[in-house]
């Protein structure tokens, strides 16, 4: 499957998953910016540990 397949789906949880693991992927940015922790991801053939700083990890929103 590609990003249009999936995105196409007539499963609603399906067709929505790119856009919640995309949610998730910048949420998980965030909290690695505030707490000075490293991500793990997988990158081709290799794990990388990467560094985020505020500004790589976007706005955050005010809680309500």
């Amino acid at each position: 499957m590609n990003q249009n397949d999936i995105e196409q789906a007539t499963d609603r949880d399906l067709a929505g998953s790119l856009q919640a693991i995309r949610r998730a992927a910048k949420r998980a940015r965030q909290i690695a910016a505030q707490t000075g922790t490293a991500l793990i991801v997988w990158r081709g053939d290799q794990i990388e540990r990467i560094t985020v700083t505020d500004q790589e990890a976007g706005p955050t929103k005010p809680a309500a």
